[in-house]
């Protein structure tokens, strides 16, 4: 149904939003201990959207230049130091440089990601790879949500945020799988 290589693309994501997915609707609640309100809660986020949005629309243009694989590891990582960052943050002011930050990682790993699933996907299976590729990391943010929840309710955030990055390390390190073997 997938090759190799996307199945290693596609288990590896799904990891990743098991890290990311974890903080979800939690977003505001964090951001108001550290004195945001709900403007600097929407700028937080918009922040985010705005980097992301625009960075991966030139991120995208650029990237069949670049070695793709290459470009889409630095980005997961950079987005699992930057959830780390999270337990660092103080000020709303603090909270807007990270969500930049991610919004930067995350336009350099998205296109690139997309163009590699793309890439090695099997022939006359794109449709059932793209359904694995967009359901699965609902399935699992679904699940992280709770996770989340959980982890802050009866611990901390501060837990949350190294739980989260280090899930998305072992997911940027399974993804470097992507760079070794053959092409199938």
């Amino acid at each position: 149904m997938i090759t190799k290589k996307q199945r290693i693309l596609l288990w590896g994501s799904t990891l990743w939003y098991l890290g990311e997915g974890m903080l979800g609707p939690l977003f505001a609640v964090f951001a108001q201990r550290i004195g945001g309100d709900l403007l600097e809660i929407t700028w937080g986020w918009a922040t985010y959207l705005f980097v992301m949005g625009v960075l991966t629309i030139i991120f995208g243009h650029y990237s069949d230049k670049l070695d793709q694989k290459k470009v889409m590891l630095f980005g997961y990582g950079l987005n699992a130091l930057f959830t780390f960052a999270y337990v660092f943050i103080s000020t709303p002011t603090h909270l807007f440089m990270v969500q930049a930050g991610l919004g930067f990682a995350t336009a350099l790993s998205t296109p690139t990601w997309s163009a590699l699933y793309a890439k090695y996907a099997a022939k006359n299976k794109h449709g059932a790879a793209w359904g694995l590729a967009n359901g699965l990391p609902d399935v699992i943010t679904a699940i992280a949500v709770i996770i989340g929840g959980l982890i802050v309710q009866y611990f901390s955030f501060t837990l949350l945020f190294l739980i989260m990055g280090s899930i998305q390390i072992i997911a940027t390190i399974y993804q470097a799988e992507i760079l070794y073997g053959d092409n199938k």
